[in-house]
């Protein structure tokens, strides 16, 4: 699945979400000497974890921005200037692209994937959700267990997605993670929010990001 990043733990790469889980898994991995290399999440979809080092030790600072990501269709409050990443993965047997836009602060990074789809079918979107959502639990070796959740849209409404709290072991050294993400689909884009951090975030500023998270 895809892969994500940390500043006090600056990501290398996009390693981090193995579909955002494999990218965001890789990005973990190369946190800088801050995160000490925390490889666990986002890995593809399922790159969002990986996460093998230890998180930045310093007190946390968390400088909320909205992000207007007007390529991608979302919105979000992040709590540092964001990175960007990209990277090809493979999902269902087919290609994709997913975008990653992270921020650091502290122990945690903050993450958006955003993979585009060759088209908006409904068993297209499934099967990309379900590679984020069990790269993410396989990352720090938990069940993917999941909840709906409604993401709310831009202009109005809401639309179904799902939401997962994971807590086990990464990466070789098998440090602690905790991964807060919403897994969502709308239209030829399917988003993975997430947040990496070696221990249990405050719930304010775990919903600060999510409930700013809003899609076009």
């Amino acid at each position: 699945m895809l892969r994500p990043v940390f500043a006090a733990v600056r990501f290398s790469s996009l390693r981090l979400l193995a579909g955002l889980a494999a990218v965001f898994a890789a990005r973990l991995r190369s946190l800088p000497a801050g995160l000490a290399k925390a490889r666990a999440v986002l890995g593809a979809g399922a790159c969002l974890l990986a996460v093998g080092g230890l998180l930045a030790a310093c007190s946390p600072t968390y400088d909320w921005r909205t992000i207007m990501n007007n390529d991608n269709g979302y919105t979000v409050d992040l709590p540092a200037k964001p990175s960007n990443d990209a990277r090809q993965i493979q999902i269902g047997g087919a290609s994709m692209q997913m975008a990653m836009q992270t921020a650091e602060a502290g122990k945690a990074v903050f993450a958006v994937g955003t993979v585009m789809l060759p088209s908006d079918d409904p068993q297209t979107q499934r099967t990309a959700l379900d590679f984020l959502r069990d790269g993410l639990a396989r990352n720090v070796s938990a069940a993917p267990d999941a909840h709906t959740v409604q993401i709310p849209l831009a202009a109005g409404g809401q639309v179904p997605g799902l939401e997962m709290t994971l807590n086990g072991k990464a990466g070789e050294a098998k440090e602690t993670r905790t991964i807060y993400a919403r897994l969502v689909a709308h239209g030829r884009h399917v988003y993975q929010a997430a947040i990496i951090a070696n221990q249990p975030l405050p719930q304010e500023q775990v919903d600060q990001f999510f409930q700013s998270f809003q899609l076009y």
